[in-house]
């Protein structure tokens, strides 16, 4: 399992920790990642995810899970917040219709 956020691509970042006496070691950045479960209300069901706290704050701005993979970059998101966003917004467009 990556250190990476499912919905916002976050990753490890690398840096230096510089001492007092200025010597530099290499450091991780970690992000912080926490295990969810949102639910999907196009779906009608809950979907278990591995997103970073920042995002998970992003999720509840917009408005919820459907709303924020919407306006998400395809790009960003993993394979499987790919997928669920293409049954997302399939759902969305049958009930449209």
């Amino acid at each position: 399992m990556s250190r990476a956020c499912e919905l916002s691509g976050k990753a490890v970042l690398t840096g230096n920790n510089v001492s007092h006496a200025n010597n530099k070691t290499r450091r991780r950045f970690l992000p912080n990642l926490v295990n969810v479960t949102l639910m999907s209300e196009a779906l009608g069901q809950s979907v278990r995810l591995r997103i970073s706290a920042n995002a998970l704050r992003s999720v509840e701005h917009r408005g919820g899970l459907d709303a924020y993979l919407m306006k998400a970059d395809t790009a960003e998101l993993s394979q499987r917040a790919r997928l669920l966003k293409k049954q997302v917004a399939k759902k969305l467009a049958e009930q449209a219709a």
